[in-house]
């Protein structure tokens, strides 16, 4: 039994993470409208950059409360989050307000774009001025994202 726990650690630390079409199998039927490749980069760039500003609402509960309050911003959901029930409600939520919002293949890699080590399903990025220009510019490719039927 000792020697299984470190094969497997060891396992787990060789295991190279997924790429972007390896993370597309594992998606919801309602992860509409999903990111590209590079939009799914811009997001997780953008995401980094309001970490350092605090400019971040996380989970769940906190973006649904933000976004009843009226707050402005970008939302970003994972697209392999199951149960589908968690935050299936977020997407309508946003489309009452004109929120923009669009899917990421991965939590994990959500999460780990926020300074996390655990994954998040919801993200919301909020504006400021120290990164406008990137904010501005994942603004326009989401806003340009066709909404699911």
């Amino acid at each position: 039994m000792a020697r299984e726990k470190p094969e497997a650690a060891a396992e787990a630390e060789a295991t190279p993470e997924l790429s972007y079409r390896e993370q597309l199998d594992f998606l919801n039927p309602i992860a509409q409208p999903l990111a590209s490749r590079k939009l799914t980069r811009k997001l997780y760039k953008c995401i980094r950059k309001a970490v350092k500003h605090k400019q971040l609402r996380r989970g769940v509960k906190e973006v649904q409360k933000f976004i009843n309050k009226g707050e402005k911003g970008i939302t970003v959901l994972a697209g392999d989050t199951l149960p589908i029930d968690v935050y299936c409600h977020i997407p309508i939520m946003c489309e009452d307000r004109s929120l923009p919002y669009a899917y990421v293949p991965s939590k994990s890699d959500l999460g780990a774009a926020a300074g996390s080590k655990r994954p998040t399903c919801v993200i919301m990025i909020k504006p400021h001025e120290d990164y406008q220009e990137t904010y501005d510019e994942c603004l326009e490719e989401v806003s340009a994202l066709p909404l699911p039927l």
